[in-house]
């Protein structure tokens, strides 16, 4: 009977991993068509509508629900994880996120993308109930990182929940609704899904990690992203000490990602040796895409640049996929390479990735080179709409290649 019970449990995570791709695809695809638009216009697709089943689907599809199942796998006890409340929870949470892919691109924001949103936020504080509960035993760095990302998640949603009010006292242009929005996904991505990249991370580090360094790095890190709220906010509110908050946050944040780097200085050699030639490109590609963000943040200290950030959609666009190919699915990729959750010695998932990150790599230049010429007033780039059609469909071409190569999927074996 209990070992019925394990063989279902691991059979379950295999499943919910190829869920996880399956949910990226979609949102690949949605992205891919919108590109499409732009060469050929579908009278019968309405972007905005496309735009929040992509946006969705990504974050809430892909990234919400692998990292779920990685801190399933790498943070709950084995005992605990053969509960099957995470089965349930997980398949719940994709019946939401299924019913937001169907229901945003036919109507948009309505009443059954809201109920099917609602429904996985409401989930969503079931799951950080249990990761609380099932955590609370062990104190270390990575546990800690863990805990707070679930504290800043929760946090984002407090926007959620004040678009209700700022739509029917204000309206959808007030400064009121807008910075709610900003606010949820400010500390989705800073708070929740960072920090829980972060701690997942630094899970596969085999040696203790530098307690005082973490410390340094864990104070840091959570006073910048309190601090850097206050930018996105700036575009819509006039009020210039939103500016000194910013610019003291990104300098703390610098700061914060010292002492990582110092945390991590004494392992990393040992690190890197255990690893596959793949899996070191993957965890490289996420390490440069994170410091890269820290960079550009740093460059929003200047008040030309700041005020562009938001006004040129290209720069908008490609910080986004900055943050979510770059640093969330590269290091969500490195997870599973490493622990062989993907086989790196399936030569079609090999070019799967492969593909994935030159579609990467090359859609971010041409979005920052193009957001650049306007910057500066120059003209568009010839066959830039083509160029970056073609280079998206190698982000989709290698998720294929990846879910044909599903059979190569392996489940967690590892305990908390």
């Amino acid at each position: 009977m209990c070992l019925n019970k394990i063989y279902s449990c691991m059979n379950s995570q295999k499943a919910w991993i190829i869920c996880c791709f399956f949910n990226f695809l979609i949102a690949c695809v949605f992205g891919l068509v919108m590109r499409l638009v732009y060469l050929f216009p579908l009278d019968f697709i309405n972007y905005s509508f496309l735009l929040h089943a992509h946006s969705h689907a990504a974050m809430l599809g892909w990234v919400y629900m692998m990292i779920y199942v990685l801190i399933v796998c790498f943070f709950i006890p084995k005992e605990k994880r053969q509960n099957r409340i995470y089965n349930r929870l997980f398949w719940l949470t994709q019946f939401s996120v299924i019913g937001m892919m169907i229901a945003f691109p036919i109507q948009g924001y309505a009443l059954f993308s809201i109920v099917f949103s609602t429904l996985h936020i409401l989930l969503s504080y079931v799951f950080c109930r249990l990761v609380w509960k099932d955590t609370a035993k062990e104190k270390t760095p990575q546990q800690r990182l863990l805990r707070t990302s679930v504290l800043f998640m929760i946090l984002s949603t407090f926007g959620v929940w004040c678009l209700g009010p700022a739509v029917s006292t204000l309206g959808k242009q007030s400064a009121f609704y807008q910075i709610a929005i900003q606010f949820f996904l400010h500390f989705q991505f800073n708070g929740w899904f960072i920090l829980a990249i972060l701690a997942l991370f630094l899970k596969q580090f085999q040696n203790k990690i530098d307690e005082v360094n973490f410390r340094k790095f864990y104070l840091l890190i959570i006073i910048s992203t309190l601090l850097t709220v206050s930018f996105p906010m700036r575009w819509f509110v006039e009020n210039n000490i939103l500016n000194y908050i910013n610019v003291l946050g990104v300098l703390v944040q610098l700061l914060a990602f010292v002492y990582f780097y110092k945390m991590l200085q004494p392992q990393i050699h040992h690190f890197k040796n255990s690893l596959d030639k793949m899996t070191k490109t993957v965890y490289g590609l996420a390490l440069f895409s994170l410091f890269l963000k820290v960079g550009i943040q740093l460059l929003t200290i200047s008040p030309n640049l700041s005020e562009v950030s938001h006004q040129i959609r290209n720069f908008v666009i490609g910080f986004i996929h900055l943050t979510t190919l770059g640093i969330i699915t590269g290091f969500l990729f490195g997870i599973l390479l490493q622990n062989k959750m993907l086989s790196a010695d399936s030569r079609v998932l090999k070019i799967g990735v492969k593909a994935f990150i030159i579609g990467y790599l090359a859609t971010e230049i041409l979005l920052f080179l193009q957001g650049a010429l306007l910057y500066f007033g120059k003209a568009m780039l010839a066959g830039y709409y083509e160029s970056i059609f073609v280079f998206s469909v190698l982000l989709v071409f290698g998720l294929i290649l990846m879910m044909v190569s599903s059979n190569k999927f392996r489940i967690c074996s590892s305990g908390a």
